[in-house]
């Protein structure tokens, strides 16, 4: 039984509302709406709701189900305290991997906020390419990774984050350094070295298929091992501008007409203790919150 779609249960069996519950939940209708379709199909086909008006309520089914899995998990939130406790206070460890550029502002903060709130809390963070980030939580070595890209693999649920605006990294000297942005199609000549393997196609569609991936001269993991490349005089590179740094040897000019989006991974069917679970839904609905200001 998947503990999150109890949870999502329990939560629509609150509130009895689709929208209402998805939105406290940080996830789509369509996502709620499939969670409890294969809650009830693995319940042998009971119906959980009913319509009323535009609304739903419970079935009798469902009020007694609801009983059931909110006492449940009450049990289950107590017993992982009750484990804590008898190890005197033993820490809680949330392993979090990210791409560059996304661990800056809100997720460092919250870091910090429930670091200080919890005392037991111990974070091990992890950069790397969302790649290698998905290959680590299905390995289930990750509890959480912010990554920038998707995957089919139905053993992983990703929550869009936010929208982020990228800059082009090169030297001071560039004839493009002292311009005020960057249309892509002004870099289909430029050498480029990549930290993101998922850039490699996009830059092609950018210069629109003009061999700009044979101009690709370095691949790295990181953005400082690309950066001290472009001081270097390798090439240039595209990055967040969460990763722009103050420093003599670069300089960083907005790119125009492109977008990257940052999306929260976590494993299906894994259940992860509530403390890790709060800093989770925290992170997302804060960033949300933000975006939402941000466009508005």
């Amino acid at each position: 039984m998947n503990y999150n779609y109890l949870r999502y249960f329990s939560v629509l069996a609150q509130l009895e509302h689709y929208t209402l519950a998805a939105a406290r939940l940080g996830i789509s209708q369509p996502s709620l709406s499939s969670a409890i379709h294969q809650l009830e199909t693995e319940l042998g086909g009971v119906k959980l709701f009913e319509k009323s008006g535009r609304n739903i309520r419970l079935t009798e089914e469902g009020r007694y189900y609801r009983e059931k899995v909110d006492a449940a998990l009450q049990g289950l939130n107590e017993a992982s305290m009750t484990l804590r406790d008898s190890k005197s206070g033993a820490p809680v460890l949330i392993r979090m991997g990210f791409v560059s550029g996304s661990l800056g502002g809100t997720v460092a903060q919250e870091i910090v906020r429930h670091a200080n709130r919890n005392e037991r809390l111990r974070f091990q963070l992890m950069e790397s390419v969302s790649e290698d980030l998905m290959d680590l939580m299905r390995q289930e070595k990750l509890d959480m990774a912010i990554v920038d890209t998707t995957d089919r693999d139905r053993s992983l649920h990703f929550r869009k984050l936010c929208q982020r605006n990228f800059c082009v990294a090169l030297p001071p000297d560039h004839p493009l350094a002292s311009q005020d942005s960057i249309l892509p199609q002004q870099l289909q000549n430029e050498r480029q070295i990549v930290f993101h393997q998922d850039l490699k196609g996009s830059f092609g569609q950018w210069a629109s298929g003009l061999g700009a991936e044979e101009r690709m001269v370095c691949s790295v993991n990181t953005a400082q091992a690309a950066f001290d490349l472009v001081a270097a005089g390798m090439g240039i590179t595209l990055v967040s501008e969460e990763c722009a740094e103050n420093r003599d040897d670069l300089a960083f000019v907005p790119l125009e007409n492109w977008h990257q989006a940052l999306y929260m991974c976590i494993l299906y069917d894994k259940w992860l203790e509530p403390p890790v679970w709060d800093f989770v839904e925290t992170v997302i609905k804060t960033i949300r919150k933000q975006e939402a200001q941000r466009l508005f």
